[in-house]
C-alpha cells in the first residue's frame, strides 16, 4: 500500500528551507504531492506578487527528486478537496500553521514540521531589495 503525503506552499525565491521541508515531508510516505500556491492566492495571502510566476514555481518544485506530483493550489478553502483528490494519508505543513489544519484529522494524519531557523522568503526579498 502506497502512503501518500501532501504539502502546500508558495515556494517563491526557492531556498534551503523550502528544500528541507519538502525532503522531510517526503520522509513521511512513499509518494509526495505538492500544491504550489497560484499567483492569485499568493496575492491574497501575502499581499504581493510572487517574484517567480506560478509556472516557474511549479517547474522548480516539480524538478525536485523528492516530489512525485505538483499541482496549482487555487484556494486555501480547498485543502480538504485536494487531500481527498490525491488520496493523501498525511498532510505536512510548516509549524507556522500549527493547529490551523487539525480539522483534517478525520481524513488523514496532520503533521506540523519546524521551519528552518533564520530563513524566510520575505527576509530574502528584503535583503536583495536593500542590496
Amino acid at each position: 500500500m502506497v502512503r501518500t503525503v501532501i504539502t502546500f506552499g508558495t515556494f517563491d525565491v526557492f531556498h534551503v528551507g523550502h528544500l528541507r521541508i519538502i525532503e522531510r515531508a517526503a520522509s513521511y510516505g512513499d509518494r509526495l504531492v505538492v500544491g504550489v500556491s497560484a499567483d492569485a492566492l499568493n496575492r491574497v495571502k501575502k499581499n504581493r506578487e510572487p517574484v517567480f510566476t506560478e509556472a516557474e514555481r511549479l517547474s522548480i518544485v516539480g524538478a525536485l527528486k523528492a516530489v512525485d506530483e505538483v499541482f496549482v493550489e487555487e484556494s486555501l478553502e480547498l485543502k480538504r478537496h485536494y487531500i481527498e483528490k490525491y488520496s493523501a494519508d498525511v498532510l505536512v505543513m510548516g509549524d507556522d500553521w500549527a493547529g490551523r489544519f487539525d480539522e483534517f484529522t478525520d481524513i488523514c494524519e496532520v503533521v506540523y514540521l519546524p521551519r528552518t531557523p533564520a530563513i524566510s522568503t520575505t527576509a530574502l526579498i528584503e535583503k536583495i531589495s536593500n542590496g
